[in-house]
């Protein structure tokens, strides 16, 4: 008797880890109802797409993704999740072949819904008032497939309310996970040969305060214990996180790698203050100076924001020396973009998009010349680097990043992937943008 072949499933991620690990989880939903997961470029009975909406870019690139599925198969089940879903639902499913709207929550039900929406032949909103939820949708990974690191979702939510940003709107309050629910995923992914782990969420330095028993530095202090386990990386965090308590904590715990984006947007004290954020760049200034007087190695990466309304030049030019200041390995540069619902979207003195490229082209200069210097400070050093693949144009060299996120290629073979080895850097290359080097036997 013939068996009929799977029902194929595509998916397409936009925006930041924490959708990523959204995606993973609804990926092995379908697997274990046995759909077959393909490449998006291909051909499928269903798409789902994990939208962005953090700019107008995120909404656009969400709706070119939906038309790209529906003209691949135009009889395809679209299922658009995500903040963009939850944000504009009936805008969503008005767009031809979308047939499930779902938003930030009931992921879990993704594959109920598709189904439910192809049997009854009809669309199904599924979103639900985010703002009224208040326990973290668990959604465990628990098959793991050839990788060496692993994104771990811990927390969802936001209760900052920065003017320009709609996340808290589509995320709702903050949510952590039950610290045994992280643990014990940590030890499935330690068991999978899985060496680092990074912790992700939408705005982790609240993790734990929802619980009231416990904080994102004693998850860190837990995890640590681990066996098998060898880095914790952090995903953006808040800067008022890093008190000296916090850092003389992890400074002795050597799994969690060197490496702190610290979320900045301006640095200017001015536009921090109309942007709602919580620090002036004196205290910033203070807590790099700590961070740096305990692990002198440490990465200091961040984002920046260009053109927020009322951003004058001078307003911009403080932002630019602080930036250089600073002196970060590398930051992530990008636009304001007016989100509806948001305070920032009717403030007066709203930038031109002429302006906001200039500002933004500067600020990515600076950044690459910073990131250079920060990249030869490790040429004649030993670092340790985990392998993760082979280079994809050049045989016979392994990549792999540092504690510090550096990118290391070295001569080796397949042996080389998923170990943690010291590796001596001779040079940087400006090409791939990457430090070289050899391992030491």
């Amino acid at each position: 008797m013939e068996t009929s072949p799977a029902r194929k499933v595509a998916f397409f991620t936009l925006g930041c880890k924490t959708n990523q690990y959204d995606t993973e989880a609804m990926q092995e939903q379908f697997v274990k109802k046995g759909y077959q997961v393909v490449d998006f470029q291909e051909y499928a009975d269903v798409y789902v797409i994990n939208t962005c909406t953090v700019t107008s870019l995120g909404d656009r690139k969400s709706r070119q993704m939906i038309r790209k599925a529906h003209r691949t198969n135009p009889n395809a089940i679209i299922a658009v999740v995500g903040c963009y879903a939850q944000q504009a639902a009936e805008e969503v499913l008005s767009i031809p072949g979308v047939r499930v709207a779902l938003g930030t929550r009931n992921r879990s039900k993704i594959v109920e819904y598709v189904e439910m929406a192809e049997a009854t032949e009809s669309s199904i909103n599924g979103v639900e008032d985010i703002m009224k939820v208040r326990e973290f949708e668990d959604t465990p990974i628990e098959s793991f497939d050839g990788k060496t690191r692993a994104v771990l979702k811990i927390q969802e939510g936001c209760n900052q309310y920065c003017t320009y940003c709609i996340i808290p709107y589509v995320r709702g309050p903050i949510r952590s996970r039950k610290p045994s629910s992280v643990l014990s995923e940590v030890q499935r992914l330690a068991e999978a040969g899985f060496k680092e782990v990074v912790l992700t969420g939408i705005h982790i330095a609240s993790y734990g305060k929802d619980l009231g028993d416990t904080s994102l530095l004693e998850l860190l202090k837990a995890m640590h214990g681990v066996s098998g386990l060898e880095r914790i990386r952090l995903g953006s965090i808040e800067p008022n996180l890093l008190t000296q308590e916090f850092i003389d904590c992890v400074r002795d715990l050597p799994k969690v790698c060197r490496h702190y984006h610290i979320s900045l947007q301006s640095g200017c004290d001015a536009t921090l203050k109309r942007m709602n954020r919580r620090y002036t760049t004196g205290e910033y200034r203070e807590i790099v100076h700590r961070l740096r007087k305990k692990m002198p190695d440490t990465a200091i990466t961040t984002d920046i924001m260009t053109g927020f309304p009322g951003e004058t030049d001078e307003e911009f030019e403080e932002t630019y020396n602080f930036v250089k200041e600073i002196g970060f390995s590398k930051i992530h540069v990008f636009q304001y973009s007016p989100r509806k619902g948001t305070p920032a979207a009717s403030f007066k003195n709203q930038v031109s998009p002429e302006v906001k490229e200039k500002r933004s082209r500067e600020l990515i200069e600076l950044g690459h010349s910073l990131e250079l210097a920060f990249m030869k400070s490790f040429v004649g050093k030993q670092v340790s680097v985990l392998f993760e693949e082979e280079h994809p144009d050049m045989k016979g060299l392994y990549e792999g990043y540092t504690e510090q996120y550096v990118r290391v290629t070295a001569p080796g073979g397949p042996e080389l992937a998923g170990m943690i080895l010291p590796v001596e850097i001779y040079e940087i290359n400006r090409e791939t943008n990457s430090l070289e080097g050899r391992v030491v036997r």
